[in-house]
Formats: structure tokens, C-alpha cells, sequence
């Protein structure tokens, strides 16, 4: 892109900040302008205040910058557009909506406006039509706030998506999910290590009602949500019952083509799904693999068991399930608004 637009991140200092730091430096498409972080931040450095959290190193892009006040008159005065929110909900719901209504556009890793009905969870490789709401929210005229999921149902989503074809019935699925999912600071070592804890404060209620909004299917699903003592990555087991019987090898088929009719994005994965056969795969440590790095949505053991089809599946949390899925969503709408004016 000849003239990069550029952006803000809202709670810049937890880790899905510090996952759109990265994410976003050298971004083809965006530049990033201003880190907000709380005031008592304001005109530190990020690299010498900031306990980085990733595997991968911070870019020194990054490091170089300073944290920044939230002022909505100094983001409009330093030419930001667009403004990536991991802000946790209860702020983000003043915050957002504050941004929303001075002009920015607003894609958000937040819960607080993801069940308005004029505001999408979008997923563009599974459902690029709900970024259509934003003319609802008064677009062009008016700014606008898009979500992603919330990161469980992120790569469930995903993995889905090109199944819907075979009509879904029912879905079982089991979650063990990293100890990340609960931010930082989250649970004390004490009562993790070691342990698992087979309770996730309205996980299960979102899996149900995020899959339904965001696939467009009324099966039955029945989830169980585990927190297990790994860093990065959501391991799922998940079992489907279809309208008619559908062979191993339809299924393979379907996500081996699936995306393949998609426009490239500098975020999105060639293939949004990768299947392995290695039986043992995918576990959790694979979390930062694929291309780019936590995009991809690994699946596995898949198998059959009378009326059943069941497979694993393994999503980047805080990259798919979280600041990754904000910025495929940022350029899903470039791609689809910016570009066709131009």
C-alpha cells in the first residue's frame, strides 16, 4: 500500500497488546502511530517499561516507541484512522463506543458490543457478509466498531466453517485451553500447575452463542471448557453429528479447498486449515507454527465413531483467537472499502 493508514492499540501493555505490537510492526498496510496504555504509562518507553511476554523477541520498531495518553482529541490531532482495542470489556464499552462515535474505525479484540446486532463478529475466511453492518453503524458518514470472537470459538469457527456444507446437526466439543486465555496477571501458579481446572467463567455460554451468530447454524452444541497449565494454544476435541452420513474423506477435501477463493491479506494463512496425520498432532506447542505464525488452524485424528465425526483442533489463542483475528478484520475492510474507492 502506497500510503500506509495509520493506527492506535488500546491496552498495549497485556499480552493480546503486545501481540498487535508485534503483529503490527512493518505491517504492509498499517502503521503504528500511538501505544495506549494506562496514564500512569503516559511518555514511557515500551521496551524499558514493559515485560515482554511472547516467545518471539519485541521489534525494535517497537521498542522504540513511547506509551501515550488516551485522548481522543490527540488521536484525531496525530492522523490515526484506525484504533485495535484490547482494552478489557468494561472499559471498552465507554471507550469504543466514545471512539466509534468521534470517527475512528474500530476493530476490537473486546466483548462489550459483540452481541449488538448491528456490530459483526466477523471471521472473514467463515463470515466476510457481517462486515456489511458497519453501513448499518452510519458508515461512511459515521465510525464504526467491528469484533472478532471470542478465542475459543475463533479456530472452532474456522475449522466449521467449510463443513457447514454437510448441515450440522449437533457439536460436541471439549476445550483445554492455555493459561494465556486468562490474561496477565491470570491464575496463580499455585492453582494451576500441576492441575486442571474444568471451569471457564461464561465460556461455554459464549462458544454456543458466538458459533450460532457466526457460522449461521441452529444445532445443538454442547461444550465442556477445561483450563490446562500450557502457555499458548487451545487444544479442542470435537465431535459433530451430520444431517446424512459424510466420509472422512469429504471432510479432508473441504478443508483442503477451503480458502482457496479467498483475496490474499497480508494475515491470512494460504490455508486457513491444515489437516495432520500424525496422530499424535496438534498439540499445544505447535501454537505459533503456520504462516503466518499463529494463524493457522491445525486438525487432526480425525475419525468416525457410529453416528459421529470427530477431530482435534488446535488455535493460537491470543494470535487467531485474539489480536491476529482484529487485524485480518482491518484488512478484510480495507480490502473490501478503502481499496474500491481508490
Amino acid at each position: 500500500m502506497e500510503n500506509k493508514i495509520k493506527c492506535a492499540v488500546l491496552g498495549a501493555t497485556g499480552m493480546v497488546g503486545q501481540v498487535f505490537l508485534s503483529m503490527l510492526a512493518n505491517h504492509p498496510w498499517f502503521e503504528l502511530t500511538r501505544v495506549i496504555a494506562s496514564d500512569k504509562r503516559g511518555g514511557q518507553n515500551v521496551a524499558a517499561s514493559t515485560a515482554w511476554l511472547l516467545p518471539q523477541p519485541m521489534p525494535t520498531e517497537v521498542a522504540a516507541l513511547n506509551f501515550n495518553k488516551y485522548a481522543v482529541d490527540q488521536l484525531k490531532e496525530s492522523g490515526v484512522q484506525i484504533i485495535f482495542s484490547a482494552l478489557p470489556a468494561d472499559i471498552a464499552r465507554e471507550a469504543e463506543a466514545e471512539l466509534r462515535d468521534a470517527g475512528f474505525w474500530v476493530f476490537s479484540n473486546a466483548g462489550a458490543f459483540r452481541h449488538e446486532e448491528n456490530v459483526p463478529i466477523l471471521i472473514p475466511e467463515v463470515n466476510p457478509e457481517a462486515l456489511r453492518l458497519i453501513e448499518t453503524q452510519g458508515f461512511p458518514q459515521r465510525g464504526f466498531i467491528v469484533t472478532n470472537s471470542n478465542c475459543t470459538t475463533a479456530g472452532l469457527a474456522v475449522a466449521l466453517a467449510p463443513l457447514r456444507q454437510f448441515s450440522i446437526q449437533k457439536l460436541f466439543v471439549s476445550t483445554y485451553q492455555a493459561i494465556s486465555g486468562a490474561g496477565y496477571p491470570g491464575l496463580s501458579a499455585l492453582d494451576i500447575m500441576g492441575n486442571a481446572i474444568p471451569f471457564i467463567n461464561g465460556e461455554e455460554e459464549k462458544i454456543i452463542r458466538e458459533c450460532r451468530k457466526i457460522l449461521g447454524i441452529e444445532a445443538d452444541i454442547f461444550p465442556a471448557c477445561v483450563r490446562i497449565p500450557v502457555k499458548f494454544g487451545h487444544l479442542e476435541s470435537v465431535w459433530i453429528e451430520f444431517e446424512h452420513d459424510v466420509s472422512n474423506e469429504d471432510i479432508l477435501n473441504a478443508w483442503a479447498k477451503f480458502g482457496n477463493d479467498q483475496p490474499p491479506l497480508p494475515t491470512a494463512p494460504q490455508r486457513p486449515v491444515l489437516y495432520q496425520t500424525e496422530e499424535k498432532f496438534p498439540q499445544p506447542k505447535q501454537a505459533f507454527e503456520g504462516r503466518p505464525p499463529g494463524m493457522q488452524v491445525f486438525t487432526g485424528r480425525l475419525r468416525k465413531q457410529h453416528k459421529l465425526t470427530g477431530f482435534f483442533l488446535l488455535a493460537n489463542n491470543i494470535v487467531r483467537g485474539a489480536a491476529g483475528g482484529s487485524i485480518i478484520n482491518a484488512e478484510v475492510f480495507i480490502q473490501n472499502y478503502q481499496r474500491q474507492e481508490s
